[in-house]
């Protein structure tokens, strides 16, 4: 699959559980129902993969954990707050240059709509 099939297929994904679930519930019920439900639509995905830092001749092994890393080539970070800010979009522009990907979604689940909770981001 390429990039934007990726991300198409984890968008609608999500809109699925957020069609089940709503708004309001805590990132980690989200991101359990989101994997059970990648898995059971065949797409290939880690969960709360570790993104190690390097800095000078320090490697930090455990330096990042995204939330799901999906098809080795999007990089998807979780959110159930009231408005995404600058830091969420920061985070997760970090975690593609750490992980070499060049796309990611940020997918807040405290909306109404989910589309209004949805950012990609392409390196």
């Amino acid at each position: 699959m390429g990039t934007d099939e990726i991300t198409g297929a984890v968008i609608g994904t999500a809109i699925a559980v957020h069609r089940t679930l709503g708004p309001g519930l805590l990132e980690s019920t989200y991101e359990m129902c989101l994997a059970a439900e990648l898995a059971a639509r065949g797409i290939n995905y880690q969960r709360q993969q570790v993104l190690p830092v390097s800095y000078r001749n320090l490697n930090i092994e455990n330096g990042y954990r995204v939330d799901f890393l999906v098809e080795n080539s999007v990089v998807v970070e979780l959110k159930s707050v009231s408005t995404i800010d600058q830091v969420h979009i920061a985070q997760l522009l970090t975690y593609l240059k750490l992980s070499g990907c060049h796309a990611g979604l940020l997918i807040n689940f405290n909306t109404t709509m989910l589309r209004d909770g949805i950012k990609r981001l392409v390196l």
